[in-house]
């Protein structure tokens, strides 16, 4: 080989000072002579002056590597190896898993020397290319160093080199896995402006995060774009959509799907049947499932473990005990092994059932299996003991699981902590509470929501207060980003996508991860319950000016209200007498798109029959009702001019029939309007409504009964109260207060003393203890009535 003349004067040395690669050189070269002047090229100052391509084609990776490996200077083993991808060695993915394991070895040592060999070379003008950054981008994804990785990636305009197809698809999926969506949207643009084409892989990649995203919609046009560019999609394509589809209930297009591919000649793999089958479980489509079942093993799928889980769990979830147990039992007999994922769905199933004793003993039954239990398996049994109140049980347990490494989790402490709220043991929550942080686990908004509610609940609003604004200051990604941007308000999702556009084509990639990381990490952020538990909590305290600071607040912070939030606030400014911006709030309600729910009009309903104006409350029922499918426009017309007639009875009759053809009959405005026409003294119309609703064999309430019997008692109408009367005995309800006043009207009356006796007679026979049901002034004036006789 022809050297430059001064490399010659430097051929030398002796063999026995030669570093450990020389040897290693030294016996896989061609002959000795090539591996002399190989090592003498290698040990010069600064070797990629000179004429290393002479050496490369003497080279393979796998020497390279080994002597970087074993040279003490391994920075300058580096950049000789960075050197060969000038041409393209490193386009082999042996010679790139071979780097890489160098770069992740003792923890990522190599990645400063990798750096430095970088700078160095591009100081000299030396060309790098892309594969240079390939193995070190997927290096520290191999160490999950995403923000490494990603600060890489942004790097790489700096040496003047642009990104391969690899490079974005890692990247890609390295921010996907993040959840950091609207980046790799961004990174995805870039990849576009770059003219680079997007492969399968790619799209495979940005749809299944826009799935997970629930950005159905944008998925589904991603899925588009990709076949109109001509790929055609893979069986991991169809089944990311199916499984997502699934995922959002959307299971007859994932099914139609499913069909399609089939006609197409292409079976989809077991994930996709897997997918499918649980989608109609956990909807409850049990009868579907099976025939889902039946022609998928004609199709030669054959039920594994997965598939066996799926069924289970919808059998148990549809309440369909025997068969599930049944399942199982096959299960075993085919020879298939459950894992602690089947064990914790029987554990579930067995909680769901009211066994839980059985649960509990599976779930120790599972060590005799080899497996250990996860968090999901105790909580479930967890969840069980407090469902039915056994909270110490649910209490016990939680500090048996304590001494286990991975135990208790968020999950856990929830659980209790939603039990204990429940059943008003809001210090014992708190306590739970208060141990989480030095268990190492961070309180979800779940955890949160549930402890201000149960505070609110106990009339503590002011430590609930105090616990949301730990909450919010703690970790919220809308007070992140007033602070980071130095804006009053936090920026809406499309704000936000240019913003991190505008960051990734100024290559601060970096900083667009570490802002959306944040966000993503912030996962406490008060949500919409956490306001609507602390405005009620406001509502109910009577301070509605703090609700409508918290309302606005709210609103500032991009959070949109729900009906819950609004009808909160029109149910807390009614009870202090401000009407009017009640129904102001009403209208803004409407406007703002938010449509009111029943809970809302119900509410209105109320406090208007409440101040006696029982005309508009009906008026306000036949708007829901009007706002509500299947109702016809000419029928709603005729039933509000048959009220404005003063035909309630043909009015009422007309709503019912249409509420039971439509099956969608609600109890409640009619409770509301017939105790409203009590309270307003209209008691014919009050008597038309209960006759109605009688005469449909609909149940009325015994608070509808009690104001009606009061009200006709006031009025003198006894033989209407007794009639009331009667049919709240056959119904068995309990009213002392009307029962003691009906009977004290009748013994006052002259000739009406004789009913009361005869009312009491019938209570003895429907098994009334009357001794116990009346009041001593009630049975005084019986023995009276009793003596004069």
């Amino acid at each position: 080989m022809n050297f430059h003349p001064p490399l010659r004067r430097s051929l030398s040395f002796s063999f026995a000072s030669k570093p450990p690669w020389f040897h290693y050189f030294h016996s896989h070269s061609r002959d000795s002579a090539t591996s002399n002047e190989i090592l003498t090229i290698l040990e010069t100052v600064d070797p990629m002056e000179y004429a290393l391509d002479r050496a490369l084609p003497y080279l393979n990776p796998g020497i390279v590597t080994s002597v970087v490996e074993e040279e003490p200077n391994r920075l300058l083993g580096f950049r000789f190896f960075i050197w060969t991808t000038k041409w393209r060695s490193l386009r082999c993915p042996v010679a790139r898993n071979l780097v890489m394991d160098m770069l992740v070895k003792d923890n990522g040592c190599g990645f400063e020397l990798y750096w430095r060999a970088l700078e160095q070379l591009r100081d000299r003008g030396l060309p790098i290319t892309s594969y240079a950054f390939t193995v070190l981008i997927k290096g520290f994804e191999k160490l999950g160093m995403a923000e490494k990785a990603v600060e890489s990636f942004g790097r790489m305009r700096d040496f003047n080199c642009k990104p391969n197809l690899i490079i974005y698809n890692t990247i890609l999926h390295i921010v996907v896995q993040k959840q950091v969506y609207l980046l790799a949207l961004a990174v995805y643009n870039e990849m576009l402006k770059s003219n680079y084409s997007p492969s399968v892989t790619t799209y495979n990649i940005l749809i299944g995060g826009l799935f997970k995203s629930s950005k159905i919609k944008d998925a589904l046009k991603m899925f588009d774009e990709m076949t109109q560019r001509g790929l055609s999609p893979n069986e991991i394509t169809h089944t990311i959509i199916i499984s997502s589809l699934c995922q959002a209930k959307r299971l007859d297009e994932a099914h139609s799907l499913f069909n399609r591919l089939k006609v197409g000649g292409r079976y989809p793999d077991s994930v996709a049947y897997n997918a499918l089958l649980n989608g109609y479980c956990k909807l409850g489509r049990i009868d579907e499932a099976y025939a889902f079942l039946r022609s998928s093993e004609k199709e030669r799928y054959v039920i594994g473990l997965n598939g066996y889980s799926c069924f289970i769990d919808g059998l148990f979830r549809a309440k369909r005990y025997d068969e599930a147990h049944g399942w199982y039992r096959k299960m075993i007999e085919a020879g298939v092994k459950p894992d602690i994922v089947l064990y914790t769905i029987m554990v579930r199933g067995l909680v769901e059932e009211g066994r839980i004793n059985d649960a509990l003993n599976l779930l120790h039954d599972t060590g005799e299996s080899g497996l250990v239990p996860d968090a999901y398996c105790y909580n479930a049994v967890i969840k069980g003991f407090c469902d039915v109140g056994l909270l110490n049980e649910a209490r016990s347990l939680h500090l048996e699981i304590s001494t286990q490494d991975f135990f208790p989790n968020a999950c856990t402490s929830t659980i209790l902590i939603c039990a204990m709220c429940r059943n008003g043991l809001v210090g014992e929550a708190q306590q739970i509470f208060n141990e989480m942080d030095k268990l190492g686990c961070a309180p979800s908004v779940v955890t949160f929501n549930a402890l201000i509610h149960g505070l609110c609940k106990a009339g503590k609003l002011e430590e609930a207060h105090l616990l949301f604004y730990k909450m919010e200051v703690g970790r919220n990604p809308s007070l992140f980003l007033r602070l980071s941007q130095g804006g009053s308000r936090a920026l809406d999702t499309a704000s936000l996508q240019m913003m991190v556009e505008q960051l990734c084509e100024s290559g601060l990639i970096l900083k667009a991860y570490k802002l959306l990381r944040q966000l993503a990490d912030s996962g406490v952020m008060p949500d919409i319950v956490t306001y609507n538990s602390l405005i009620n909590g406001f509502c109910k305290a009577g301070n509605i000016n703090g609700a409508l600071k918290l309302f606005k607040d709210m609103q500032l912070k991009g959070l949109s209200p729900d009906s819950v939030t609004y009808g909160t606030l029109i149910d807390g400014l009614q009870r202090v007498d401000r009407e009017e911006d009640a129904f102001v709030l009403f209208d803004q309600m409407v406007k703002n798109g938010c449509t009111p729910s029943s809970a809302v009009y119900k509410s209105l309903m109320t406090w208007s029959c409440r101040r006696g104006k029982v005309s508009l409350a009906f008026r306000l029922w036949l708007t829901y009702q009007s706002s509500l499918p299947g109702r016809n426009k000419e029928s709603m017309n005729v039933i509000e001019e048959q009220f404005n007639k003063g035909e309630l009875e043909k009015a009422i009759r007309a709503l019912l029939e249409m509420d039971f053809r439509l099956k969608d009959f609600d109890l409640g405005p009619y409770t509301i309007l017939l105790i409203g026409l009590c309270q307003a003294r209209r008691l014919d119309e009050a008597l038309a409504i209960f006759s109605v609703l009688e005469e449909y064999k609909v149940n009325v309430t015994p608070p509808s009964c009690v104001k009606l019997i009061l009200g006709l008692c006031e009025s003198g109408s006894l033989d209407l109260a007794i009639n009331v009367f009667l049919y709240t005995l056959e119904k068995g309800f309990m009213m002392p207060k009307a029962c003691n006043l009906l009977i004290k009207c009748l013994l006052r009356s002259q000739n009406k003393r004789d009913y009361a006796l005869d009312l009491v007679s019938r209570m003895n026979s429907f098994g009334y203890d009357v001794d116990a049901y009346l009041y001593k002034t009630t049975k005084f004036l019986l023995q009276c009535h009793l003596n004069k006789r």
